[in-house]
């Protein structure tokens, strides 16, 4: 596959400065700073202090309102992203842009499609698929419906979308965020081969351990503005999280508080079946504490905990607080107490074309329709969330869609944790969020922990359990084998679990 060829093929960028409006609100001001080609640059800020914005820009999604972009010392306006990939810019989004009824070829090439004279040439399309594919370890056929698809393999698609567009600038905009340990240290190979063939590459993370490993310089936005930039061997990774926020981060993770181990467990589940995803599952979570679940990508815990919560067919025994339950709908869950947090916040956690208000309340609508809708009840509570959750927005109007994703987040959690639950379910919650951002979550479950939840935690990211949960249950091919506390609770030890190369008892 052709990438960037012969190692003189990447982009010199310079930005001179933009300013972007979006009405009478300035997100971007005045940014001006220049990348040199072949180079990979960590783009870090907070949610909400530009970057995005920025980086459409820089791939045509966007026009600036003042200021402009260089290529090679030469001005360029873009009519659109189709104009930026001509010119061999491409943008990784964040946020998925699959066509979910077509296959995984078809999204590939959807508006880039191969003819043979006037036919569609899907020979062609299926033999570059497979290649690209391959390259980001992405082990599906090419004809495999993307509906079909997990997250993270929905991820390696968008990175396979954009390699065949043989980009010579690649932007990318939290690409790890879904992948497990192996895709991602396959995802860092083809990152240098792509350096190596002349590439730049502007590699958006709050992952700071892996702007650290793989990036040749650190570029940093806070408010809409450039506030600095150095040599990534410079930096540690405190010195970065320092630069985004502006001040000092204290501690990440809040101490652990004590639960009774003897109260009568808030959710017990025995022997519970997820055909095709998880086999015999069993563990409990008393009130005030924080269990986590770890395992690959495919270990079946999103699985697990869709059919328990009746999102998929599922079968076992289901206990709220001694009481045992049958739980046929995600409302009948909230009715007894247990609300969840999805992993993918855009598809299923929020509604991002409506309002922030039904976001709020939607989980929660029967005391604000009786019968019909008090709207100034329902802006009442939002106003309450926003205040109480630190969701930043510049009006209480405003879509789903206008907030960052870390404030999209919060939103999301006020949203299931409106129903008041005595047990709540995060899937991944912070995916795609910043470091000042990641700590208001953490304290958040900490102290809904402190005063009684009982809060389950699936999460990718290891460190963040071992810093979060009193025990982690580790899955792997759709079991148990393993819950570690205390000194057990390290990422070794999960990961040997979680990989099968240490022996358990199941």
């Amino acid at each position: 596959m052709k990438t960037a060829g012969t190692g003189t093929l990447g982009l010199a960028i310079a930005f001179d400065g933009i300013v972007k409006r979006f009405g009478p609100v300035e997100v971007l001001h005045g940014v001006s700073f220049e990348l040199e080609q072949g180079k990979i640059y960590g783009l870090l800020g907070e949610n909400g202090a530009g970057k995005s914005t920025l980086m459409k820009i820089l791939a045509g999604y966007e026009r600036p309102t003042e200021g402009g972009v260089l290529i090679g010392g030469e001005a360029v306006a873009f009519a659109g992203s189709r104009d930026a990939e001509a010119r061999g810019i491409v943008l990784i989004h964040q946020e998925f842009n699959l066509a979910e009824d077509l296959t995984i070829a078809g999204n590939i090439f959807l508006g880039h499609e191969k003819r043979r004279g006037i036919f569609l040439d899907e020979a062609a399309m299926r033999a570059e698929a497979a290649a690209v594919l391959a390259q980001v370890g992405l082990e599906r056929a090419p004809d495999t419906p993307v509906r079909q698809l997990i997250v993270a393999e929905k991820q390696l698609v968008e990175i396979a979308k954009a390699l065949s567009r043989h980009a010579r600038l690649l932007i990318m905009d939290e690409p790890t965020a879904t992948l497990t340990p192996s895709e991602v240290g396959r995802l860092f190979e083809l990152i240098a081969r792509l350096r190596a063939d002349g590439v730049t590459i502007i590699y958006i993370s709050h992952k700071l351990d892996e702007v650290e490993r793989i990036t040749d310089e650190v570029v940093v936005m806070r408010d809409g503005r450039l506030v600095g930039r150095a040599p990534t061997a410079s930096l540690t990774r405190h010195a970065m999280a320092t630069m985004m926020v502006g001040r000092e981060i204290a501690d990440l993770f809040p101490p652990k508080e004590p639960f009774d181990p003897s109260a009568v467990p808030a959710l017990s589940v025995e022997h519970f079946d997820v055909p095709g995803w998880a086999q015999d599952a069993s563990f409990a979570v008393r009130p005030g504490e924080i269990l986590g679940f770890a395992g690959l990508v495919g270990a079946g815990r999103t699985e697990l905990f869709e059919g328990i919560l009746g999102l998929r067919p599922g079968a076992g025994r289901i206990a709220l607080s001694g009481h045992s339950v049958t739980l046929r709908s995600l409302g009948e869950a909230m009715r007894h107490g247990l609300s969840y947090l999805s992993e993918d916040r855009k598809g299923k956690g929020l509604h991002v074309g409506f309002p922030l208000a039904p976001n709020l309340t939607l989980m929660a609508l029967e005391r604000y329709a009786r019968p019909l809708l008090d709207h100034g009840a329902e802006r009442n509570a939002l106003a309450r969330a926003v205040e109480a959750f630190g969701i930043r927005t510049g009006s209480l109007s405003v879509k789903a869609a206008a907030l960052s994703g870390g404030n999209q987040q919060k939103l999301a959690l006020a949203k299931v944790l409106h129903p008041e639950p005595k047990v709540l379910v995060l899937d991944e919650p912070t995916r795609g969020v910043d470091v000042g951002a990641k700590r208001e979550i953490y304290l958040l479950i900490a102290e809904l922990a402190r005063r009684g939840l009982a809060v389950v935690v699936i999460s990718s990211e290891l460190i963040e359990l071992i810093g979060l949960a009193h025990r982690v249950a580790v899955m792997r091919s759709g079991r148990i084998v393993a819950t570690v506390e205390g000194d057990e609770m390290t990422e070794e030890t999960m990961i040997a679990h979680a990989t099968g190369t240490r022996h358990v008892a199941a």
